[in-house]
């Protein structure tokens, strides 16, 4: 029996001397070193006590160790588990409480706080330049030991996706949901062994290790490997890539610099945008600046990516294209979706009609973690899973999302969830209650707004409730702005009128949008 997922990642190339990673400072890594190193690392799991199942969970700033820790435990039979750096030691506590990893690998910074997260897990550490106990030990390991038997349904990887009630689900992932959709991706985007994509996203979800890693590996290709976004250093490594992956925020910080040109951008044959809408008015300003188009796509942790702007054809403005080839995605009632009953069939709502986005194929995941109440609310029976987003599809297809169900905010390329916010602040002296909501924002797509409305009596300081949040939450997650109100706004049976404080509040930010 095979290893599904790695086993096909290895043979991306028919030569295991041709360049993988092209790091910044012009050293090379080629596809047979980093496969030695995964192997490597494979082993030294293994003798750590890594079962076929196990969960490895990893808190680590982006390096070329991280990406051949992720391949070895796709080797050695373990599903990967990648923790933002970002997270807090009491958020990355609830995620090794709820996974139980067999093995943590962390930053030496963090070793403390894992230890006593984890009583039983074996711990190594790893820096950001690739330093550690990992890479001590894995050093005196043997390259050769076989791959674990895995098969396509088998567990691959664990993303840890926020509910609005505050409590993270952890999507599984198999090997065939994540071999299928790098596939289909190499063949939509006409991924080839020629390929050198600029990659200078982070490697802790779907986006930088999925859709990138995954794809270029399997195609044989190279990446461009940068630690993380500097439009600098983005304009000089361009003229040497044929692709670039990124969020909105990395191309609206390109615009935005004189010297990024219709010249740096000529070698790039593609660049593809996700993890959050792009705006039509980036489109159009990067079309007048370089002559090319981005292509728009569409996914979410559960399904990988599920919609594209075709390569060769119009890419609409606005639209995350339709449905990539072996997916199926579908408009539903919107009280069909996850408030309802998943076992009972939907109605499907005519073209250009807004309803609920429901997709169905080999990409989509296989249930949360330990959460079979979850799954069942969101997984139908039949395949279809409940993405909770909004949108339309017209009659060629292409689908456009027009928002988010239970108020997800975007920013960034990085998903909040406003509940886990609104715990945070409702806690604090003083604060009677709050609401948290995503509006435009010209750099990050959106930024976190927290509305907060006090005890009687009580004064509240905006900037003393932003210090207040500062070590308790993920930076991103902080809210960019408080703003202070008599009381927030309800409708007719009481529910606090979200809408209304995004309208009200869209041109806080200098009316972008």
């Amino acid at each position: 029996m095979s290893n599904h997922l790695y086993d096909a990642l290895l043979a991306g190339t028919d030569d295991p001397g041709a360049a993988c990673l092209i790091l910044a400072d012009g050293g090379t890594i080629t596809h047979g070193d980093l496969h030695r190193r995964a192997a490597r690392i494979a082993a030294l799991l293994a003798d750590a006590g890594l079962q076929p199942g196990d969960r490895v969970a990893a808190q680590l700033d982006k390096s070329v160790a991280m990406l051949a820790l992720y391949l070895g435990t796709v080797r050695a039979g373990g599903a990967f588990l990648p923790l933002n750096p970002a997270y807090t030691p009491d958020e990355v506590a609830y995620f090794l409480t709820d996974a139980e990893p067999a093995v943590i690998v962390c930053d030496p910074a963090r070793e403390r706080d894992m230890r006593r997260a984890s009583a039983t897990a074996a711990i190594f550490t790893l820096d950001d330049g690739g330093a550690g106990s990992l890479i001590d030990a894995a050093g005196a390991m043997p390259a050769d030991r076989p791959p674990a038997a895995r098969g396509p349904d088998d567990l691959a990887a664990i993303l840890y996706t926020s509910g609005t009630t505050g409590r993270s689900k952890g999507a599984m992932l198999s090997h065939d949901n994540l071999l299928s959709n790098a596939r289909t991706l190499c063949d939509a985007w006409q991924v080839t062994a020629r390929d050198r994509l600029l990659h200078a996203l982070p490697v802790f979800h779907t986006h930088g290790l999925f859709v990138a890693c995954n794809t270029l590996l399997l195609a044989g290709g190279a990446m461009i490997w940068l630690p993380r976004f500097d439009p600098a250093e983005v304009i000089a490594l361009l003229p040497r890539a044929t692709m670039m992956m990124g969020v909105p925020t990395f191309y609206t910080r390109l615009l935005d610099r004189p010297d990024f040109t219709r010249e740096v951008a000529a070698t790039a044959r593609v660049f593809i945008s996700g993890s959050a809408p792009l705006l039509p008015e980036t489109h159009r300003r990067f079309e007048e600046r370089t002559g090319q188009r981005i292509l728009e796509r569409y996914g979410v942790t559960e399904t990988n990516m599920t919609t594209s702007n075709p390569l060769a054809g119009e890419r609409r403005p606005g639209s995350v294209g339709p449905a990539l080839p072996g997916v199926e995605v579908r408009i539903t009632s919107v009280e069909a979706g996850a408030d309802g009953d998943p076992a009972t069939a939907p109605a499907k709502r005519p073209d250009g009609e807004i309803g609920m986005i429901e997709v169905r194929g080999p990409n989509v995941f296989q249930g949360y973690w330990r959460m079979p109440d979850k799954t069942a609310a969101e997984l139908r029976p039949d395949g279809w899973f409940i993405t909770g987003d909004l949108g339309t599809r017209d009659a060629d297809g292409y689908v456009t999302i027009v928002g988010r169900g239970k108020d997800l905010v975007i920013t960034g390329g990085l998903n909040v969830y406003p509940r886990e916010v609104e715990m945070l602040i409702d806690d604090l002296p003083g604060v009677l209650e709050s609401a948290v909501i995503g509006v435009p924002h010209p750099d990050f797509g959106e930024a976190v707004v927290a509305v907060v409305a006090p005890r009687p009596g009580a004064a509240l300081e905006p900037d003393a409730l932003m210090d207040a949040l500062t070590d308790r939450i993920a930076r991103f997650k902080q809210p960019k702005r408080v703003i202070v109100v008599p009381e927030l706004p309800r409708n007719a049976m009481g529910k606090v009128q979200k809408a209304a404080l995004r309208a009200q509040h869209a041109g806080l930010f200098g009316g972008a949008g």
